[in-house]
């Protein structure tokens, strides 16, 4: 069966191809292809840098789940990769200097 609005690189499925042939939906095929998709946009709430209270002791760094916080070339924190911040706030929980506000997505 053939779908006249499916895009021409996508690939059907023949139907002689057993399910344990197929990929299983949400399963990642290869490593490292986080980056590849963009997951930032369902976020419902923001993290917000306030770089004159940060104190650059990266301690909100390793807990994001996403590597959405970004670090330069001399180890400093900058702002946010929001392409993947799916704002879960853990990063606002883990500041000791209250360095980083969590506000509500404005889209």
């Amino acid at each position: 069966m053939s779908c006249k609005s499916c895009k021409k690189d996508q690939q059907e499925i023949p139907v002689t191809v057993n399910w344990k042939e197929i990929t299983k939906g949400g399963t990642i095929s290869a490593a490292g292809n986080a980056h590849q998709f963009k997951t930032g946009d369902w976020r419902s709430m923001k993290p917000v840098w306030l770089v004159d209270k940060c104190k650059q002791c990266l301690l909100c760094y390793p807990v994001c789940p996403d590597t959405s916080i970004l670090i330069n070339e001399e180890g400093k924190r900058i702002d946010f990769d929001f392409d993947h911040c799916k704002g879960c706030g853990v990063c606002v929980k883990v500041c000791p200097f209250k360095a980083i506000d969590f506000v509500e997505e404005s889209k």
